[in-house]
């Protein structure tokens, strides 16, 4: 891999007015700059596109969906257009520190990481509270065993290398909420994770999260994964 590769990062948006211009400025403030912003529309019917296209940076691409679709057949579609090495994900309501990049990338020294992720805080909107996600260490190396008892990676942290994500399969259209469990899983299977420590990320939890909204469908997408 080159040195300063170049890393496509995918945010797929809905509807994502509220916090959309934190999670782009927080792309565009980043250390590193060698990246490409893949936008996918999914159809949103808010002012997410018109809070998009006012910024003026040829890194920011983007592409308004055909039909919409789940979240996972979405992600597929955005990386479908993505020309990175690397690929790593932003949701609208989340936003990055400035040194997540050049973290991440610094990982993919070592040819035998195929995948990364890190630490996070976590905004509780309603409460205006902050934690950290994990207090402990996250593992690095062969992690299927630990993942598979104690899954610990946020997307918002996630990145990969796009030839392993290739020859994995990439996201499964059969999950909105879980893709990026069943997609981490199908990684881990086939290398190495890489991981930082400090928290380089923020989440946010304002009750309107897929995972929150629609917790029924992601109890069922559960049990039909472990089937």
């Amino acid at each position: 891999m080159k040195s300063k590769p170049l890393v496509s990062v995918i945010v797929n948006c809905f509807n994502g007015e509220k916090y959309l211009s934190e999670a782009i400025d927080s792309v565009l403030s980043q250390n590193y700059i060698n990246w490409e912003l893949i936008f996918w529309d999914n159809l949103s019917t808010d002012t997410s596109a018109e809070i998009f296209n006012k910024y003026n940076d040829s890194r920011l691409k983007y592409f308004l969906a055909e039909k919409h679709t789940n979240l996972s057949e979405a992600r597929s579609l955005a990386i479908d257009k993505s020309q990175g090495e690397l690929i790593t994900f932003l949701d609208v309501d989340d936003y990055w520190k400035d040194a997540i990049l050049e973290t991440q990338v610094a990982l993919y020294k070592d040819d035998d990481i195929v995948f990364s992720c890190g630490n996070f805080y976590i905004i509780t909107e309603f409460s205006k509270q902050t934690r950290i996600f994990k207090r402990g260490k996250i593992s690095s190396g062969n992690v299927l065993n630990n993942l598979l008892e104690n899954y610990s990676v946020g997307i918002l942290t996630l990145s990969v290398r796009k030839s392993t994500y290739d020859m994995v399969g990439g996201f499964s259209s059969d999950y909105h909420i879980i893709g990026d469990l069943d997609l981490v899983i199908k990684l881990a299977k086939k290398g190495k994770m890489g991981s930082f420590q400090e928290p380089l990320a923020v989440c946010r939890k304002d009750g309107n999260n897929e995972s929150i909204l629609k917790v029924e469908m992601y109890i069922e997408e559960l049990k039909k994964w472990y089937k």
